[in-house]
Order: C-alpha cells, then sequence, then structure tokens
C-alpha cells in the first residue's frame, strides 16, 4: 500500500481568512469567538459566535458565481484553491480524472434555504429563489470544487454530523493508500448562522452565554463557529518525485458507532474508534504525543472525551498533551474535523501545539494535560484528531510528522 501524505492544506475560519492568517491566530492563542453579527442576537440565549470576519467573496470570485452558492460552499471553493495552489499539482487529463473530491458537512446550504422559508411563510411570498435546491444540497461545496478545478474523478459528501469531515479525511487516505484514485482533495465546509439554525441549536441549550471553555470546570457549552479546511492528499512517492511540499503523513483512520443515546457520548465508543486508528496505523497508544480534542465545552462531552483517552491510553494519558482548538474557532460543525485536522497538521509541522484557550479551573473529571491557554514549542512524532459526533458517529485521524521536519529538530 502507498504512504499518503498532505501537500496542501488550505482554511478559513474565525482564525483568519487563509492558512497563514489561521496558524499565526492558532499560535497565539488567539480567540475567534465574538458578538454575532449575521444574525440579530437578541433573538437567541446566545450572543457570541465564531465567524469568518471581514469576508469578502467579491475578492474571490465574480458576483455570478458567488450566487451560485451558499456562503458553505464558498468556503468550500475557497479553501479547495488555496489547498491546491500550495500543492503546487501539475495536472494532466489523467490526473484530473483519478483525483477525487470528498467533503462533508452537517447542514449543507441552511442559510439559504432558511432565507427562502422566511420568504414564503414570514413575507407571503408565492415563490422562494430559483437557486434554492442547488444552492441548500449538501454535496454543493463538492461539486463547486469540481467544477472550478475541472476535477472529473469521484466526488460526493458525507454527512456524519460533526465528524463529517474527519470521514470524509479518512475515506480519502483509504482510496489513496490502496490505490483507487492518485489523489484527492478531502475536508469539509459550514455556514451556521441562520435564523432557524441558531433557534435550534438554542433550543438543545448546549450552547454557552459567553465563550467555549473545554476542559474548564466552570465550562457553560459549546460555541458555534463556521468555514471550511481542504488537504491535498497524495501517495508520499508521488509528492517526492515531483519535489512537493509534505507538510505531514497521514498514518491512520478509525471508525465506530457507539450504538447508544443520540446526543449523549459514550466513552466506549471513542475509545473503540482511537483504538482503530491506532491498530490502522501499526502504532502502540504511547507513540502518540499529541491529541487534538474534540474538546466542545459542553459538560458531557468533555468528561466522556477524558473518560476515553484514559481507558485507550492507561497510564500514557497523563504525559499526553491534549488541546481542544474549538476554544479558539468554534464548533463548526462538519468543518470542524477538518479545520482540527489542519491545527494537527500544523502543529507537527512547525513544532507548536496549539492551547485550549479560556481555560480557567482545573476538573477531576478532565485530568489531562489540556495545554492551558498557551501555545507549547514542543515537537511530537505522531499526533491524533479525534472527531465524536450526535448519533454516535466518531472517527479518528492519526497523522505522522514529516522526517525533514524531525531531523531538523
Amino acid at each position: 500500500m502507498e504512504r499518503v501524505v498532505v501537500t496542501g492544506v488550505g482554511v478559513i475560519s474565525a482564525l483568519g481568512n487563509n492558512t497563514d492568517e489561521f496558524r499565526t491566530s492558532l499560535f497565539a492563542g488567539r480567540c475567534g469567538i465574538r458578538p454575532l453579527t449575521l444574525v440579530d442576537p437578541n433573538l437567541f440565549r446566545f450572543t457570541r459566535g465564531a465567524e469568518v470576519r471581514d469576508y469578502d467573496v467579491g475578492s474571490h470570485m465574480d458576483e455570478r458565481t458567488a450566487d451560485l452558492m451558499d456562503r458553505f460552499a464558498q468556503f468550500a471553493v475557497i479553501s479547495a484553491r488555496a489547498a491546491v495552489s500550495q500543492a503546487a499539482i501539475e495536472w494532466t487529463p489523467r490526473l484530473r480524472e483519478r483525483t477525487a473530491i470528498i467533503t462533508g458537512s452537517c447542514l449543507g446550504g441552511q442559510t439559504s434555504q432558511d432565507a427562502s422559508f422566511y420568504d414564503l411563510y414570514h413575507s407571503g411570498r408565492p415563490n422562494v429563489h430559483p437557486l434554492t435546491i442547488p444552492r441548500a444540497m449538501a454535496n454543493a461545496g463538492a461539486s463547486h470544487i469540481s467544477m472550478d478545478l475541472g476535477i472529473t474523478g469521484p466526488s460526493y459528501t458525507i454527512s456524519t454530523a460533526c465528524s463529517s469531515s474527519a470521514y470524509a479525511i479518512g475515506q480519502a487516505f483509504w482510496m489513496v493508500r490502496g490505490g483507487a484514485v492518485d489523489a484527492a482533495l478531502a475536508g469539509g465546509s459550514e455556514a451556521p448562522f441562520s435564523v432557524g439554525v441558531l433557534k435550534a441549536w438554542d433550543s438543545l441549550r448546549v450552547v454557552s452565554d459567553d465563550t467555549c471553555r473545554p476542559f474548564s470546570k466552570n465550562r457553560r457549552g459549546m460555541i458555534l463557529g463556521e468555514g471550511a479546511a481542504m488537504l491535498v492528499i497524495e501517495p508520499r512517492s508521488a509528492a517526492v518525485a515531483r519535489g512537493a511540499p509534505i507538510w505531514a503523513e497521514i498514518v491512520g483512520f478509525g471508525m465506530s458507532s457507539d450504538a447508544g443515546h443520540l446526543t449523549r457520548p459514550s466513552p466506549d465508543g471513542a475509545a473503540r474508534a482511537m483504538r482503530s486508528a491506532l491498530l490502522d496505523a501499526g502504532l502502540s497508544p504511547d507513540a502518540i504525543g499529541y491529541i487534538n480534542a474534540h474538546g466542545t465545552g459542553t459538560q458531557a462531552n468533555d468528561a466522556s472525551e477524558t473518560k476515553a483517552i484514559h481507558m485507550v491510553f492507561e497510564d500514557h494519558a497523563r504525559r499526553l498533551a491534549v488541546s481542544s482548538t474549538k476554544s479558539m474557532h468554534g464548533h463548526a460543525l462538519g468543518a470542524a474535523s477538518a479545520i482540527e485536522a489542519a491545527a494537527t497538521i500544523l502543529a507537527l509541522r512547525c513544532g507548536v501545539l496549539p492551547p485550549t484557550v479560556n481555560y480557567v479551573e482545573p476538573d477531576p473529571d478532565c485530568a489531562l494535560d489540556v495545554v492551558p491557554n498557551e501555545a507549547r514549542a514542543t515537537q511530537v512524532e505522531y499526533a491524533m484528531s479525534n472527531s465524536f459526533a450526535f448519533g454516535g458517529m466518531n472517527a479518528v485521524l492519526v497523522f505522522a510528522a514529516h522526517p525533514a521536519v524531525l531531523s531538523s529538530t
């Protein structure tokens, strides 16, 4: 089987409108959670979110093209273009046919659908916008990436709630490793800031009314975010042959289903996914030096994930660095695990572990080294990224630092 590497990373999020800005904010411990501006905050119990700021779609595409897409699909295209540009891929007709596009999205174009429902039920208009369906469909991001870049290989979208893009990256990894395709663009995108979606989250009573404090005893819930991240994934041999930049290697992927409660997480299910990813990578638990946690900031999730980590890593759990970058970029739902995969890759490439910001008070139920409040200059060889979603859909990715990075430390 082929060794598989990441040669391009494109990110747009509350931490920045490109990968460089994202990296700078990530390692500076800069929190992207601010007062809501895309909707009227007076309509909800919570008033803060992790929005993409200073977003100018006109700097990325013309008005006619932008009008075809919901905000989430625009984010997908922008991050895909950035990843491909960074990878400096030398396109041929065969490579375009042999490249997959696999995206993840929990909601799809809910902003467009919500606007049409408002027109229909509130304003009493007899018709909705004619582009509502193509804007709202969850696969719109993948489809627009395909059209924008001329990629004609397999293209599809996975929706497994908040682990959607981890599944997308994992499937792409397996397809490249097994030779089903020669390369892949994989990741996810989300844009949940519409009144209908936020009202639904408000009703769940899991959104914090101040900020996101994962693993802190006084945590009050999650904070919603938006954005996208896309990775260029290809065989290591192909990347080396053309002198492409190698950001990290993907070495393992694991999945599991809780088969339990729809919204209450199971440490057993999470542990199975982590063990499965380690088995796929051929690694022992003590090889992992850093975990980018699912870490939503809710009471139930953080305690459950901590228990699962201790189940899998046993004594090594006390030495593991485990941080939640959702404390900075918010919970971007179907895009969250792609953004967190990008954060994990950057941690390996730069030798810096991103912090869990807003951390105030240790919780005995979350007995982990959470890299509190400040990034840590530490080079690790292997890192894990956890994603545990509603419905018990668990997905875990394992990455390795490129040897060139390790040899320079």
